[in-house]
């Protein structure tokens, strides 16, 4: 395996300072454990994934956790919640101890965070590959890049894009999920999660993917919620000043990975996705996924949104930050058009002297630095 130095490794360093515990959450592959045991090899490593170790853990949890009086790295951790009182009552005693704890699951791991552990421990994100971390491979053909998608597996290791999404949806997407929640027919599931690649920088109306799947709106929220859990998908909140409405207006949805996105529609190769009709949403969701990709490795919120009013008018990423807006527009094309900046123009002047930065990211190789109206390949941009 080529190892590749990942941008998260410079916060998780920054924060141990402060912290007795860093925990790292993130989809299952995306090279957590990797990270830790590169950053942390002289911490004793402990994955309870594995059922016999478990069951060693569980036997004496405070012994066990004092074994090692420098570290301790521990893998999905989630699996046994009670270990997060005992490493709260080490944390406490200010033994000098660290532990580095991960986890796939943001549902079983946040609730017991904030039960046990705040306050003691700085919580991050890991995702797939991030493109400025692919190095030299980041000049492949957007083609390329979204269908092989971003995970260390197929880059670091060489693994075929389609056996390795094969593998990754039937050993942990839908065992994930069924762990979560009891889903009586599978089929089902197997269609609304296809249904959700088919939507991708969509608005996603709960009521409507219902009634295609043939289940009750609740259903369908409830497994929305557990795919934004298990970092299968998220969704994008459109974006208003009243941020009460934020809350209540429908959402985009995007897959943190695009090639999982490209292996559910069913695209085997480079070939069909550069003629596939949504070959554009694609881009859009992989770049949006660079924009949080950027802001999570710096350990920061993400604080991304979308705009789109009544008339349709709308812009594709919206970043949200103190003294003002910065605003994108994404295209997939390798040409410059004006009229992409339609919706920016827009923006600007609805907003006028809040939007600090405007920029088009696309596939061309013209491009102008500024503030204003800046024009970027997008495989030069990256989130402040």
């Amino acid at each position: 395996m080529n190892l590749i130095y990942r941008k998260l490794e410079v916060e998780i360093k920054g924060l141990l300072k402060y912290y007795p515990v860093v925990t790292i959450v993130g989809p299952r592959q995306s090279g957590k454990t990797t990270l830790c045991k590169n950053l942390f090899h002289e911490y004793t490593y402990v994955n309870l994934e594995d059922a016999d170790m478990r069951e060693i853990v569980m036997s004496d949890p405070k012994r066990f956790l004092l074994s090692d009086p420098a570290g301790m790295i521990i893998d999905e951790v989630h699996h046994c919640p009670e270990l997060f009182s005992y490493i709260q009552v080490i944390a406490d005693q200010k033994t000098g101890r660290k532990f580095i704890l991960t986890g796939s699951s943001n549902f079983s791991m946040l609730e017991n965070i904030t039960q046990s552990l705040a306050g003691r421990t700085a919580i991050l994100t890991l995702l797939p590959l991030s493109h400025d971390e692919l190095g030299d491979r980041i000049n492949a053909p957007a083609e390329t890049l979204m269908f092989h998608g971003c995970f260390p597996g197929i880059w670091a290791d060489g693994v075929a894009a389609n056996t390795f999404y094969r593998h990754y949806y039937n050993t942990y997407v839908e065992r994930d999920v069924r762990k979560i929640i009891n889903i009586q027919d599978v089929s089902l599931f197997q269609r609304f999660i296809r249904l959700c690649a088919g939507r991708v920088g969509c608005e996603c109306n709960a009521s409507a993917l219902a009634g295609e799947v043939g289940v009750v709106t609740n259903t369908i929220i409830k497994w929305l919620n557990t795919l934004s859990a298990t970092y299968i998908v998220y969704m994008l909140q459109p974006y208003y000043q009243n941020i009460g409405k934020r809350m209540v207006k429908t959402p985009k949805i995007y897959f943190y990975d695009t090639g999982l996105a490209c292996y559910l529609l069913g695209i085997e190769n480079e070939k069909q996705l550069s003629t596939h009709p949504l070959r554009g949403a694609i881009f859009e969701n992989m770049v949006i996924n660079e924009a949080i990709k950027s802001r999570f490795n710096k350990g920061k919120d993400a604080n991304l949104f979308f705009y789109r009013d009544k008339s349709q008018r709308e812009v594709d990423l919206v970043y949200a930050e103190a003294n003002g807006l910065r605003i994108y527009e994404i295209k997939s094309a390798q040409r410059f058009q004006k009229d992409f900046f339609a919706g920016i123009d827009y923006l600007k002047g609805l907003f006028k002297e809040q939007i600090v930065q405007s920029a088009l990211i696309y596939d061309g190789e013209y491009e102008i630095n500024q503030p204003e109206k800046g024009i970027y390949n997008f495989r030069r941009f990256f989130m402040e």
